[in-house]
This record gives structure tokens, C-alpha cells and sequence, in this order.
């Protein structure tokens, strides 16, 4: 019997069992009951954003005026309808911090009943929204808009809960709060504050509780142990505060027929959509990235469906708002503990859902115990974190900080609907005036003439462009470089035509861009041919009057440490996909027919260098097989890793060679000069060019097992690093070094099974270098390394990332970097490359915690 087929009972109940399942030839087979269960990773994790969400919910339905149920009906409904119908499982919705301004101001102009009706109409333009499928569109609005229109949110919710803080009450806009607020510090409610004051000092210290206890405690959720601690010391100690007052279920109020100027229930509609939908599809999306970082969990999940996620969202709004709960939005907070708590699928957003609903019918004598300053409290701390200050650094590197305090300042003073669309308004007018301003210089060095042209060339540009291009004297060898990454057809035409006419009266023209790309690579191309399209390739063409030239514009690699790349970086070809090209097949390897025959064609399903120029899959002198043979009569006979090297030789001399020879060249008499030390593993699937995108004299790489750093002094014999370490320091004065780990290594996984005792082989007298980063680990009065997005996998996992900020400490103690360090000559780098991710994290050190945060393609291109 084979072993893939299951033995089967021979009984009669077994046979009888067998016809009744039997049914006709051709017909589908009968489904199967499905029985409906939940993971207990979902329970966990619902239990989990149950405990964030009641506080919060009460805290932002106490910040509107709304009642106080409204928070836990939005809750509810949030949490079962978008749960269920949403398209993005584990994305948590419910009452968001960032509609309390929308809210409240509704609730003060219209009343509660009119507010809910608003909140239905809102949720029926959701669904419209998701029928046309329009989600994605909703995505176009400037990340600096909606950093910005978050940002003047948290502003006025932290003026306005200022004021319950110290016990009094706010006013209905933030001037009349800065304007009542010293008459405010003058009239203290001494128990109001202390009770803020304690539940403030919660919510900072606890998360920040050192050592093994402290990464317990940080299990419990920092908000539900400063409102509990706060409600538990008001019982204790008797204080006579404001608390949480629930009225029966029975009176509580539902939606009504809206009653006000039809504009204005329009306008608010509008913004309540607006605010309700960015904010959901952003966390979506944010969602989705917290997915990636967990790849059995992405394979699971998938991802967000954003027209289902804006339906689900429209669903939930029409029930809370008409059962008298606040609008619903996506909350970034509750997602973020949803997924970093090992939720799997959706069933742990509904079981939080029927959470609060038990909550609030069963916990009511509990919830009125709460003090109302605790609640604000912990709500003005959610308006002060809703300023980012890594969002102002995102928009500063991206020059729309304008946009950001244009759209802040107009939701603070004038409003949500009005500060978005000034801030829209700011941001067109940005683009266009970037799309419109072109500085163009033009000056001599050497007998060579440079024309820098730096921004979008445009129509609008070409007068100017021309007049400076006619400065140029006949005969004369220009350089002209595109710093942009757009140019139209007029200005193509006219470069192209005062090119032709230069090199005609015997000049030479050098066109050169930053914009990346593909070469042009048609054959028989001359001088009079080439066009300014060739100079944003990332290649350089140089055109005279007989023939085009080309050679690679120099990289300039700074990426592995973050910092921003001059105006002449970034000119490099970037690498192309990879397919694994170990392909040494004797038989594939003769396609004339004859058995080991070598040839110069790649072989079957490999791609070579020289297909850059088309666009396909291609790797730039890796020096990896490719499939081409050694060349015949070379009086050697090499095994298959012998072919495998020659091929790749043979590939590099023939595609890549050529492309590199003048740059190769230029260094070969200028020598080296990198900026970086890059200190890394010696494992083979880390390829440095590869991951920091740099070329011939960007980097000085150091490789071994484990990327260690030998302590001063205690190299026993093998120098080699500390030798390396100061020629880079002190010979060729590099800007910076980078100490890089990586996922799956073998050296941590060696440390972590290596017992006491046996052989002193070189593999573990070179391991003995770790071993401080090992005892790290073990030492609980240390925070451990960590990942932003994710807690780390497993062990191995864990111990690289401490390896890698070890081996800094190790690095800091060598003479000639102590020595650069403190002449701020020197800077150190941590970074943390997950192979099988292709993502690469760098250490930033946040209140003395060590944090490997991932690099995206904006941190890139800034």
C-alpha cells in the first residue's frame, strides 16, 4: 500500500458511513461543514486592544462633549461591522483622535441628535465612494497634508483638555482656550491635577521599566494602568473629582433627522468623510507595512482590499451613527497593538468589538469610578503625540515643510475642511513653482565649460536654457548637467538642436543626468544622433562631431548611513533583478552540439550585463555565472567552479568592462578615496554594492565571520581588523563606519549552541569575539536591541541586532576612532539587513533604547 494513501476502517459502520456519501458521477462533491474557530492568537490579541480601546473611547467621547456611551457604541460598532465587512483584517477601528475637533464642532453648532445624523450621511457617502472604487485616489493627497491636518488636530485637542486637566472647562475654539487659560492656572483644582499628573507619569514610565520585569509589565497596556492607577488612588484616598457618569441605556439618545442650513450639513458631511476615509485607507496602509515586516503572517493575511476597507468603514459609521455612537475611523494605535500582539486574522478585531459591548453593560459601576481629569489626561497625551516630530523630519527632507505648518495652523484657527484645503491649495502652488523654477548656471574651469541645470526643464525654462547655451563659445567642450528628473518636449528639442549645431562646428558636448535608467544602446548611433534623452539614463554621453562615447557616472554611497547625498550622487545605474544565475550545466553549457564545448552565449534563462541597455534582467560585474564559457586555448582544464569563475570573467570582461574602464581608470591615477568603512559579514548572500547601491571607490568593505570587531589589545595574532580600522581612520580618512549584521547568521547561531570545553579550533578561538555581545544579551539591567516594526523572530534574530550595537562599543574603544570621534571627524553606524525581507534597518538610539528602524524608498530618495 503506498505510504501517501490512508489506511481505512474495514467495519460496517465504516461502509455505511462510505454510501451515504456516495452521490453522482460528474456532480460536485458534498462541501464540508465548516466549523467556525478562533485562533488564540486572535483572543489574546483582542483582549489585548480591549484594554487601549475602553480608556480611549471614553477619553475621546468625554474631549467631544458627545456622551460618554457614544465612545463605546463607536467602539463596538468599529470593532464588529468593520471588523466583519472591512478590507484590511487587521486594521482596528472605532473613535478616532483625529475626528474629535469634526466632532465636537458639530455637536456644539447642531446637537448630538443632528451629529449622529451626520455620522450616517457620512457613512452612505463611504459606500458610494467604495462602489465607484475610488480608494486609491483618496491616497494622492500629500502626506504632508495629512500630517499636517493631524498634526492641528492634536494641537486643539491638547488646548482644549488642558483645561479639564487643571479642572475647569474649554471654550469652544483654541484662542478663546490660550486666552482663558491663565485665568485657568489662576483657579487650580489641586485634586484634578494630581490625578492628571499621576496618570501622565504612568502613561511616560511605564513602557520605559528596565530589564526582564519591565518586559513583562510592558505586556499591559500603558493606558489602561494610568487610568486604573488613577481611578484606584482617587477610591483610596477619597478626593472629591469629577468621574465618569453613564446614564441608563434607556435614555440614551439616537440619531435624528438632521436640523440645520443645508450647506453647512453638507460642509460637514463632507469633512466628516474626508477626515473618516484619509484616515482609515493611511492606517491601512501602515497596516500592511506591519504585515510585511512579518512574512508568515503577510503570506496569511494578504493584502488590504482599500475599496472593501472604505465599504466596511461607510457600514460602520451608518450603524454607530444611528445607534448614537461617534463617527468611525481606522486607529492607528489599537492596529499597531493588534498585529504587534500576534493577531492573525479578523476574528480578533470582532471579539474586541464584543468585548466593549459586555463592557459596557456589565462594567458600568466600574467605568463610573474613572476620574474625568484621568481621561483627559491621557487624552491631551494622544494630542501631543499626533505632532510628530519624525513626520516634521520626513517633510523637512522633503522640502513641504511650508505645506505642513500652512495646513497645521489653518485646522488650529480656521478649521479641519478649511485648514485641508488651504494646505491643498499651499501644495499645487509648491508643485508648480518647483515645476516652474529652473536655475541654470553656466562657468569655466580648465578650458571646460559647465552648464548645471538643476530642476524640471520645462518650456518655460527654454529661453533661459538657451541664452545660457549660446554663451558657450564654438569648439569649445561643454558638460551639461540635467539635475532634474522631467523634461518636456520643448525643452528636448531645443537641447537636442543646440547640440547637433555645437558639435557640428566641431565641438563635444557631455550630457549628463541624475535620473536613473536604462541606457540607450542602438547601434550605429553617431554624435549628430545622440540626444539629451541619453543623459537621464545615469549614463554619460559624450558626443562630438564622429562618434558617442559612454561611460558610468560615479556613485556616491552614503546610503548605508542615511545621511543625504550631494547633487552629484545618485548617477549610477541601479541594480536590476537577480535570478540566481548558478547555472553550471555541462550539457546546457554547448549548444553547437558539442559536450563541453565552451561558447561566449549565455546560457538558456540567463541574462548577461549587456542586456542593461533593453531594460531586462540583468546584473552589472558580479562576477557571477552568466552562462558564458572561458575563451578556448587558455591551457588550463578547471572543474565547475573553475568554469563558473572563468564565465563570470569572461561576462565582465565582455559587457561590463567596457562600461567601467574610464572610471576604473580615473582611480587607478587619483587612488582611492572612500567615505565609508563598511564592516560586514562575510556570509555570500550579503552583497554591499548591492544593498548601499555604490560602485568603485565608494566603500572600504571589511568582511569576516560575524561582522565582529576585536577589543584593542585582544586580537591574539589576527590584526587584520584592527590594521584595516586604522588605515581607514587614519590613511584614508573615511567620514564614517558602518558595523552591518544581518538575518540568519551563522556565527550568532554557532554562539548561541557553543558549549565550554572541547577543541580550540580558528572557528571558535575567532568566535570567542562574541562573546561579550552573548553576555549582553543575558544581562537583564540592559534594554535589549529591537526592531521598530516588530518584535524580533527568534533568538538568532535577537542576537544580531545586540551584536551589532556590541561590536560598535567595540569599535569606539580602537585609538584612532576615539581619537576621530572626538575631533568630529567620525561617525559610527549601526545596520541590520534582513536577507530573505531585503530590507535593511539602521540604529538610532531613542531614550537609551537601541532601535533598528527600516529604511523605506522615501528615506532613500531624500
Amino acid at each position: 500500500m503506498s505510504a501517501c494513501v490512508p489506511t481505512r476502517a474495514t467495519d460496517s459502520n465504516a461502509n455505511e458511513s462510505r454510501t451515504k456519501r456516495v452521490h453522482q458521477p460528474h456532480s460536485p462533491p458534498p462541501p464540508r461543514p465548516r466549523r467556525f474557530r478562533v485562533a488564540g492568537a486572535d483572543v489574546s490579541a483582542s483582549i489585548a486592544v480591549f484594554l487601549i480601546a475602553l480608556p480611549l473611547s471614553l477619553g475621546i467621547a468625554l474631549a467631544t462633549g458627545a456622551p460618554l456611551q457614544a465612545g463605546l457604541v463607536a467602539a463596538a460598532a468599529g470593532g464588529l461591522v468593520a471588523g466583519l465587512l472591512g478590507g484590511c483584517p487587521l486594521q482596528v477601528s472605532g473613535p478616532a483622535a483625529g475626528l474629535t475637533v469634526v466632532t465636537a464642532d458639530l455637536i456644539h453648532r447642531y446637537g448630538w441628535r443632528t451629529t449622529c445624523a451626520v455620522t450616517v450621511l457620512a457613512g452612505l457617502a463611504q459606500l458610494a465612494l467604495g462602489c465607484v472604487r475610488v480608494a486609491r485616489t483618496a491616497l494622492a493627497v500629500s502626506p504632508a497634508i495629512v500630517h499636517g491636518m493631524l498634526a492641528g488636530i492634536g494641537v486643539t485637542i491638547a488646548v482644549a483638555q488642558l483645561h479639564i486637566v487643571l479642572g475647569g472647562t474649554p471654550q469652544s475654539s483654541v484662542l478663546a482656550n490660550l486666552r482663558a487659560l491663565p485665568a485657568q492656572l489662576a483657579d487650580l483644582h489641586p485634586a484634578d491635577v494630581a490625578m492628571s499628573m499621576l496618570t501622565l507619569a504612568l502613561l511616560l514610565l511605564w513602557p520605559r521599566v528596565p530589564g526582564r520585569l519591565g518586559h513583562l509589565m510592558r505586556k499591559i497596556p500603558a493606558a489602561l494602568v494610568a487610568v486604573a492607577g488613577a481611578t484606584l488612588t482617587a477610591s483610596l484616598t477619597g478626593l472629591s473629582l469629577a468621574k465618569v457618569d453613564l446614564p441608563s441605556w434607556s435614555s440614551h439618545a439616537l440619531a435624528g433627522l438632521p436640523e440645520g442650513p443645508v450647506l453647512g450639513i453638507a460642509a460637514a458631511v463632507l469633512t466628516t468623510t474626508l477626515v473618516c476615509s484619509v484616515q482609515s485607507l493611511l492606517g491601512a496602509v501602515a497596516v500592511d507595512k506591519l504585515v510585511a515586516g512579518q512574512p508568515g503572517l503577510s503570506a496569511r493575511v494578504g493584502r488590504s482590499d482599500l475599496n472593501r476597507e472604505l465599504l466596511g468603514q461607510g457600514a460602520a459609521n451608518i450603524v454607530s451613527g444611528a445607534l448614537g455612537g461617534l463617527p468611525v475611523a481606522g486607529v492607528a494605535v489599537r492596529s499597531s497593538a493588534n498585529v504587534q500582539a500576534g493577531a492573525v486574522s479578523r476574528n480578533s478585531t470582532m471579539l474586541h468589538g464584543v468585548l466593549v459591548v459586555v463592557a459596557a453593560l456589565l462594567m458600568v459601576p466600574v467605568l463610573e469610578l474613572i476620574p474625568l481629569a484621568s481621561l483627559a489626561a491621557l487624552v491631551m497625551a494622544v494630542g501631543i503625540q499626533m505632532v510628530s516630530l519624525h513626520h516634521i523630519r520626513t517633510v523637512t527632507r522633503h522640502r513641504e515643510v511650508l505645506v505642513y505648518a500652512v495646513t497645521t495652523l489653518g485646522v488650529v484657527f480656521l478649521g479641519v475642511l478649511e485648514g485641508v484645503l488651504l494646505g491643498v491649495t499651499v501644495a499645487v502652488a509648491v508643485a508648480l513653482n518647483r515645476l516652474a523654477h529652473t536655475h541654470i548656471t553656466h562657468d569655466e574651469k580648465e578650458g571646460v565649460h559647465h552648464v548645471h541645470v538643476r530642476g524640471q526643464l520645462t518650456f518655460l525654462a527654454v529661453p533661459r536654457l538657451s541664452r545660457t547655451l549660446h554663451l558657450v563659445p564654438q569648439g569649445a567642450h561643454v558638460v551639461v548637467e540635467l539635475d532634474g528628473s522631467f523634461m518636456d518636449h520643448a525643452a528636448y528639442e531645443s537641447l537636442q538642436d543646440w547640440q547637433n549645431a555645437h558639435t557640428a562646428r566641431g565641438g563635444s558636448a557631455e550630457l549628463t543626468g541624475r535620473r536613473t535608467g536604462v541606457r540607450d544602446t542602438k547601434p550605429g548611433r553617431t554624435g549628430s544622433e545622440a540626444t539629451p534623452a541619453d543623459s537621464a539614463t545615469g549614463t554619460t554621453t559624450r558626443a562630438t562631431s564622429g562618434k558617442t562615447t559612454e561611460a558610468p557616472a560615479r556613485t556616491t554611497a552614503d546610503a548605508p548611513t542615511g545621511e543625504p547625498t550631494t547633487s552629484t550622487a545618485c548617477r549610477c545605474h541601479p541594480w536590476t533583478p537577480w535570478r540566481n544565475h548558478q547555472c553550471d550545466h555541462p550539457q546546457s553549457a554547448a549548444p553547437s552540439g558539442h559536450p563541453g564545448e565552451p561558447t561566449d552565449r549565455p546560457a538558456p534563462g540567463t541574462t548577461t550585463p549587456g542586456d542593461a541597455g533593453t531594460g531586462t534582467d540583468t546584473h552589472l560585474g558580479t562576477g557571477k555565472d552568466t552562462g558564458a564559457g572561458p575563451r578556448p586555448g587558455t591551457g588550463t582544464n578547471p572543474g565547475p567552479g573553475g568554469h563558473q569563475l572563468a564565465r563570470g570573467i569572461s561576462a565582465f570582461q565582455r559587457n561590463t568592462a567596457p562600461l567601467v574602464r574610464g572610471e576604473l581608470a580615473r582611480l587607478a591615477r587619483e587612488g582611492q578615496r572612500p567615505s565609508q568603512l563598511f564592516l560586514t559579514c562575510a556570509d555570500s548572500r550579503l552583497v554591499t554594492s548591492m544593498i548601499t547601491s555604490s560602485g568603485p571607490g565608494d566603500l572600504f568593505v571589511v568582511r569576516n565571520v560575524g561582522n565582529l570587531v576585536p577589543p584593542p589589545g585582544e586580537e591574539s595574532g589576527d590584526n587584520s581588523v584592527a590594521a584595516a580600522i586604522e588605515y581607514a581612520v587614519d590613511v584614508l580618512r573615511v567620514r564614517s563606519i558602518t558595523v552591518c549584521g544581518h538575518s540568519g547568521c551563522g556565527a550568532m547561531q554557532a554562539l548561541l549552541n557553543s558549549e565550554p570545553g572541547g577543541a580550540q579550533t580558528p572557528l571558535k578561538r575567532w568566535l570567542r569575539n562574541g562573546l561579550p555581545s552573548l553576555e549582553r544579551m543575558a544581562d537583564d539591567g540592559r534594554p535589549w536591541a529591537r526592531l521598530a516594526t516588530r518584535a524580533p523572530a527568534d533568538a538568532v534574530e535577537q542576537l544580531c541586532l545586540t551584536n551589532v550595537v556590541q561590536q560598535l562599543e567595540h569599535l569606539r574603544g580602537h585609538e584612532s576612532v576615539a581619537r576621530a570621534l572626538r575631533e568630529g571627524a567620525l561617525e559610527l553606524h549601526g545596520m541590520y539587513f534582513h536577507v530573505g525581507e531585503a530590507q535593511a534597518y539602521l540604529l538610532t538610539e531613542e531614550d537609551g533604547e537601541q532601535l533598528f528602524d527600516g529604511v523605506g524608498v522615501a528615506d532613500m530618495s531624500a
